[in-house]
Protein backbone atom coordinates (compact mmCIF):
# COMPACT_ATOMS: atom_id res chain seq x y z
CA UNK A 1 0.00 0.00 0.00
CA UNK A 2 0.93 3.65 -0.42
CA UNK A 3 0.60 5.11 3.07
CA UNK A 4 0.82 8.72 4.20
CA UNK A 5 2.17 8.85 7.77
CA UNK A 6 1.58 12.07 9.70
CA UNK A 7 3.86 12.72 12.68
CA UNK A 8 6.51 10.27 11.58
CA UNK A 9 9.24 11.91 13.67
CA UNK A 10 7.48 11.38 16.99
CA UNK A 11 7.82 8.41 19.34
CA UNK A 12 4.79 6.64 17.91
CA UNK A 13 5.45 7.79 14.36
CA UNK A 14 8.93 6.25 14.32
CA UNK A 15 7.57 2.92 15.57
CA UNK A 16 4.79 2.98 12.98
CA UNK A 17 7.21 3.84 10.19
CA UNK A 18 9.36 0.84 11.04
CA UNK A 19 6.40 -1.53 11.37
CA UNK A 20 4.76 -0.42 8.13
CA UNK A 21 8.00 -0.67 6.16
CA UNK A 22 8.64 -4.15 7.57
CA UNK A 23 5.21 -5.19 6.30
CA UNK A 24 6.16 -4.11 2.79
CA UNK A 25 4.23 -0.86 2.56
CA UNK A 26 5.51 2.26 0.85
CA UNK A 27 5.46 4.99 3.51
CA UNK A 28 5.52 8.70 2.79
CA UNK A 29 6.42 10.56 5.97
CA UNK A 30 5.07 13.99 6.94
CA UNK A 31 6.14 16.45 9.61
CA UNK A 32 6.47 20.16 10.23
CA UNK A 33 10.25 20.16 10.16
CA UNK A 34 11.23 16.67 8.99
CA UNK A 35 9.98 13.92 6.72
CA UNK A 36 9.54 13.31 3.01
CA UNK A 37 6.95 16.09 2.94
CA UNK A 38 7.02 19.06 5.33
CA UNK A 39 3.75 20.75 6.12
CA UNK A 40 2.02 22.38 9.08
CA UNK A 41 -1.30 20.54 9.24
CA UNK A 42 -2.92 23.18 11.43
CA UNK A 43 -3.20 25.13 8.15
CA UNK A 44 -5.90 23.67 5.87
CA UNK A 45 -4.18 25.14 2.81
CA UNK A 46 -1.04 23.18 3.62
CA UNK A 47 -3.11 20.00 3.88
CA UNK A 48 -4.33 20.64 0.33
CA UNK A 49 -0.75 21.14 -0.83
CA UNK A 50 0.27 17.97 0.99
CA UNK A 51 -2.27 15.84 -0.84
CA UNK A 52 -1.28 17.31 -4.19
CA UNK A 53 2.34 16.35 -3.51
CA UNK A 54 1.58 12.90 -2.11
CA UNK A 55 -0.23 11.43 -5.11
CA UNK A 56 -2.66 8.48 -4.96
CA UNK A 57 -2.89 6.83 -1.53
CA UNK A 58 -4.28 3.67 0.01
CA UNK A 59 -4.18 4.86 3.62
CA UNK A 60 -3.68 8.00 5.68
CA UNK A 61 -2.30 7.48 9.17
CA UNK A 62 -2.17 10.15 11.85
CA UNK A 63 0.18 9.86 14.82
CA UNK A 64 0.26 13.53 15.75
CA UNK A 65 -1.74 16.06 17.70
CA UNK A 66 -1.07 18.66 20.36
CA UNK A 67 -3.23 19.75 23.29
CA UNK A 68 -2.45 21.89 26.35
CA UNK A 69 -2.23 20.19 29.75
CA UNK A 70 -3.16 22.76 32.40
CA UNK A 71 -5.39 22.93 35.49
CA UNK A 72 -8.96 23.73 34.52
CA UNK A 73 -8.87 26.96 36.55
CA UNK A 74 -5.94 28.15 34.43
CA UNK A 75 -7.37 27.27 31.03
CA UNK A 76 -8.13 30.23 28.79
CA UNK A 77 -10.30 30.52 25.68
CA UNK A 78 -7.07 30.41 23.68
CA UNK A 79 -6.12 27.12 25.33
CA UNK A 80 -9.46 25.53 24.42
CA UNK A 81 -9.10 26.69 20.84
CA UNK A 82 -5.55 25.35 20.69
CA UNK A 83 -6.82 21.88 21.67
CA UNK A 84 -9.06 21.95 18.61
CA UNK A 85 -6.57 23.53 16.24
CA UNK A 86 -3.80 21.23 17.45
CA UNK A 87 -5.54 17.85 17.44
CA UNK A 88 -9.14 17.89 16.24
CA UNK A 89 -9.35 20.13 13.18
CA UNK A 90 -6.15 18.90 11.47
CA UNK A 91 -7.35 15.29 11.65
CA UNK A 92 -10.83 16.22 10.42
CA UNK A 93 -9.28 18.10 7.50
CA UNK A 94 -7.02 15.14 6.71
CA UNK A 95 -10.14 13.09 6.16
CA UNK A 96 -12.29 15.72 4.45
CA UNK A 97 -9.60 16.79 2.00
CA UNK A 98 -8.22 13.27 1.67
CA UNK A 99 -11.36 11.63 0.29
CA UNK A 100 -10.54 12.33 -3.39
CA UNK A 101 -6.95 11.16 -2.90
CA UNK A 102 -7.52 7.88 -1.05
CA UNK A 103 -8.46 4.70 -2.91
CA UNK A 104 -12.12 3.74 -2.90
CA UNK A 105 -11.50 1.00 -0.35
CA UNK A 106 -8.69 2.83 1.41
CA UNK A 107 -8.64 3.97 5.02
CA UNK A 108 -7.93 6.73 7.50
CA UNK A 109 -6.57 6.02 10.99
CA UNK A 110 -6.64 8.87 13.51
CA UNK A 111 -5.13 9.22 16.99
CA UNK A 112 -6.87 9.98 20.30
CA UNK A 113 -5.74 8.91 23.78
CA UNK A 114 -6.57 7.65 27.24
CA UNK A 115 -7.80 10.95 28.80
CA UNK A 116 -11.11 10.59 26.93
CA UNK A 117 -11.96 7.50 29.00
CA UNK A 118 -9.73 7.92 32.08
CA UNK A 119 -9.60 11.61 33.04
CA UNK A 120 -6.44 12.93 34.65
CA UNK A 121 -5.59 16.19 36.39
CA UNK A 122 -4.75 18.94 33.88
CA UNK A 123 -6.24 16.79 31.09
CA UNK A 124 -9.61 18.42 30.40
CA UNK A 125 -8.53 19.79 27.01
CA UNK A 126 -7.09 16.42 26.03
CA UNK A 127 -10.28 14.63 27.05
CA UNK A 128 -12.38 17.12 25.08
CA UNK A 129 -10.23 16.93 21.95
CA UNK A 130 -9.96 13.16 21.99
CA UNK A 131 -13.70 12.79 22.51
CA UNK A 132 -14.36 15.05 19.55
CA UNK A 133 -12.08 13.00 17.29
CA UNK A 134 -13.73 9.75 18.38
CA UNK A 135 -17.23 11.13 17.75
CA UNK A 136 -16.10 12.30 14.32
CA UNK A 137 -14.71 8.86 13.47
CA UNK A 138 -17.98 7.13 14.30
CA UNK A 139 -20.05 9.64 12.34
CA UNK A 140 -17.72 9.89 9.35
CA UNK A 141 -17.68 6.10 8.92
CA UNK A 142 -21.34 6.27 7.92
CA UNK A 143 -20.65 8.81 5.16
CA UNK A 144 -17.33 7.84 3.61
CA UNK A 145 -17.97 4.14 2.89
CA UNK A 146 -16.58 2.13 1.21
CA UNK A 147 -13.53 4.02 2.50
CA UNK A 148 -12.92 3.19 6.14
CA UNK A 149 -12.02 5.27 9.19
CA UNK A 150 -10.92 4.25 12.70
CA UNK A 151 -9.09 5.75 15.65
CA UNK A 152 -6.42 4.37 17.96
CA UNK A 153 -6.73 5.47 21.61
CA UNK A 154 -3.59 4.40 23.50
CA UNK A 155 -2.57 4.64 27.11
CA UNK A 156 0.75 6.30 27.89
CA UNK A 157 3.53 4.45 26.06
CA UNK A 158 5.71 2.18 28.18
CA UNK A 159 8.71 3.70 26.42
CA UNK A 160 7.59 7.19 27.53
CA UNK A 161 6.93 6.42 31.20
CA UNK A 162 10.08 8.23 32.42
CA UNK A 163 8.79 11.46 30.89
CA UNK A 164 5.01 11.16 31.23
CA UNK A 165 4.19 8.40 33.70
CA UNK A 166 3.63 10.84 36.58
CA UNK A 167 0.71 12.40 34.69
CA UNK A 168 -1.11 9.03 34.53
CA UNK A 169 -0.77 7.53 38.04
CA UNK A 170 -1.85 3.93 38.42
CA UNK A 171 -2.99 3.60 34.80
CA UNK A 172 -0.29 1.26 33.59
CA UNK A 173 1.07 1.67 30.09
CA UNK A 174 1.07 0.14 26.62
CA UNK A 175 4.06 -0.94 24.54
CA UNK A 176 4.57 0.79 21.21
CA UNK A 177 4.55 -2.60 19.47
CA UNK A 178 0.96 -3.13 20.66
CA UNK A 179 -0.10 0.33 19.52
CA UNK A 180 1.45 -0.33 16.11
CA UNK A 181 -0.58 -3.54 15.83
CA UNK A 182 -3.79 -1.57 16.40
CA UNK A 183 -2.82 0.66 13.49
CA UNK A 184 -2.15 -2.41 11.33
CA UNK A 185 -5.60 -3.72 12.26
CA UNK A 186 -7.12 -0.46 11.09
CA UNK A 187 -5.07 -0.16 7.91
CA UNK A 188 -5.10 -3.74 6.69
CA UNK A 189 -8.35 -4.96 8.24
CA UNK A 190 -11.99 -4.48 7.31
CA UNK A 191 -13.47 -2.63 10.29
CA UNK A 192 -14.69 0.95 10.21
CA UNK A 193 -16.05 3.43 12.74
CA UNK A 194 -14.06 1.74 15.50
CA UNK A 195 -11.97 3.19 18.35
CA UNK A 196 -9.22 0.77 19.33
CA UNK A 197 -8.55 1.31 23.04
CA UNK A 198 -5.22 0.12 24.42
Amino acid sequence: MNILLIGAAGTLGRALHTTLRERGHRVLTVGRTSGDLRHDLTDPEQIATLYEAAGPLDAVVSAAGEVPYKPLSEMTPTDWRSAFTGKVLPQIELVRQGLPHVAERGSFTLITGIPVREPVRTGTAAALANGAVEAFVRAAAVEIAPRRINAVSPNVFTESLPDFGAYFPGMGSVDLTDVAQAYIRSIEGAQTGRVYEL
